[in-house]
């Protein structure tokens, strides 16, 4: 096995871990914090740690300005609207419906690597992506979808959509530029497009509240673990492996935010967890091994 594959899949599978424990961390922070908030504090604190690591690593910061315009779509597509239909799907929808569909994000990256990138869909990665979904409808249920939810349902497959779609233009990012750099134009430009909706609100605060430790300390987690480092590993890891394969790993983080959500939370999970988990793992192995 290729030294880059073992080290991309190991990049992938740490992304996909720290955003299962985002859940978490946000189900806490969002009590004194509203969502649109967070993602503006969080891509705030990105940039200012990917700007330090840039800068102590001495990056080259300069992009060419026929890659700015695919830098800018990364931007746009992902870390705007991605993350702003995820999170407003999640508040119209249900969490089980939000796992539900969030797992078809590696499906939607297989079809975009096949026509954007004309990467070949194997036998083998078609079995992959059947387990891995398999074992995410095991452990989240098949439970009926109420219609009233259908606008959460239609946020979440444009999130799924988006997300898929920015992951593969990764792929075209010439690899003369560092993932640090990649990363934080691509999360400054997002941020720049949140700013002019979110700064009338952020008066609104409570300042107070959000000094407590488990606050402001969810917000750094969200911030620097989760985004600047999440994101970071998640495009390194997508230069490593082909997008297609890549994708699999996504499936990692329902497993560890549930998993979380035992330890942490005292929610309650139960054989059809692990069984799901079984198949998840079965079909990230797959990716891994093969040729």
């Amino acid at each position: 096995m290729k030294k880059s594959k073992v080290m991309g899949s190991l990049f992938l599978s740490l992304a996909a871990s720290i955003w299962g424990g985002m859940y978490v961390v946000v189900k806490h922070v969002v009590e004194v914090v509203p969502p649109l908030e967070i993602v503006w504090l969080r891509y705030l604190i990105a940039i200012i740690a990917l700007l330090i690591i840039g800068v102590v690593t001495k990056q080259p910061w300069r992009i060419a300005k026929r890659d700015m315009l695919l830098i800018i779509m990364i931007g746009l597509i992902g870390n705007t609207v991605s993350i702003l239909t995820q999170e407003a799907g999640t508040m119209l929808s249900t969490a089980q419906m939000g796992a539900i569909i969030t797992s078809t994000t590696p499906a939607f990256m297989v079809l975009f690597a096949r026509i954007i990138l004309n990467e070949r869909i194997t036998l083998q990665k078609a079995l992959s992506i059947i387990l891995a979904t398999t074992g995410v409808g095991v452990i989240v249920g098949t439970g009926s979808i109420d219609p009233s939810l259908r606008l959460g349902g239609i946020s979440l497959l444009v999130a799924a959509l988006t997300w898929a779609l920015m992951s593969v233009l990764v792929k075209k990012v010439p690899g003369q530029y560092s993932p640090i750099v990649v990363t934080f134009y691509s999360i400054l430009v997002a941020f720049a497009v949140i700013t002019p909706f979110t700064v009338s609100r952020l008066p609104r605060l409570d300042l107070q509240a959000m000094l407590h430790p488990s606050i402001w300390g969810g917000l750094l987690y969200l911030g620097i673990i989760s985004t600047a480092c999440g994101f970071l590993l998640w495009n390194r890891g997508l230069q490593l492996l082909n997008a297609s394969s890549g994708g699999l790993f996504f499936f990692l983080q329902p497993v560890v935010g549930t998993l979380l959500g035992w330890l942490l939370l005292g929610e309650q999970i139960g054989l059809t967890f692990w069984t799901g988990t079984a198949f998840i793992f079965i079909g990230v192995l797959l990716v891994v091994r093969e040729k």
